[in-house]
């Protein structure tokens, strides 16, 4: 998927296997995009954690909206600013304190690089080598050897 024009779609329900006292504690719901195990290997800053306060895995939030009991679903563009890598979307049941109930949804997504930071890096790499050869032929022509 290419960040800041593909949509991905997001739907979710509580089980209803769930029982109903954990349906009756659920306030909001929040959705998250998070990075996939791949995405995570050698990257501690990325690691799990169950609780959501903690989870590093899930930086970007798609949205945060009240709890409703039927069916939902959401059309999402993928911001220009997430980097590339490989990732899926969890939604949480929060309660009143705050706190995860549950782990209700996931789907694999993979997105793109946004081309003007491609350009930025070439634009960078080209000036630090021409500074570089600068600033040595300058000491060569100072200290002649």
């Amino acid at each position: 998927l290419e960040s800041g024009k593909d949509i991905i779609r997001v739907t979710w329900k509580l089980k209803s296997s769930v029982k109903i006292d954990v349906d009756a504690a659920i306030k909001t719901v929040d959705v998250r995009l998070c990075y996939a195990p791949i995405s995570q290997v050698d990257r501690p800053w990325r690691q799990s954690h169950n609780e959501l306060f903690k989870d590093k895995t899930c930086p970007y939030k798609i949205v945060s909206k009240p709890y409703d009991k039927i069916s939902q679903s959401l059309n999402w563009i993928i911001e220009r600013d997430i980097p590339t890598g490989t990732y899926f979307v969890r939604v949480y049941g929060i309660d009143a304190n705050g706190h995860e109930t549950t782990n209700l949804f996931s789907v694999e997504a993979i997105d793109g690089r946004h081309i003007s930071l491609d350009a930025a890096s070439i634009c960078f790499s080209i000036f630090s080598v021409v500074a570089l050869l600068v600033f040595f032929m300058r000491e060569r022509r100072r200290n002649p050897i």
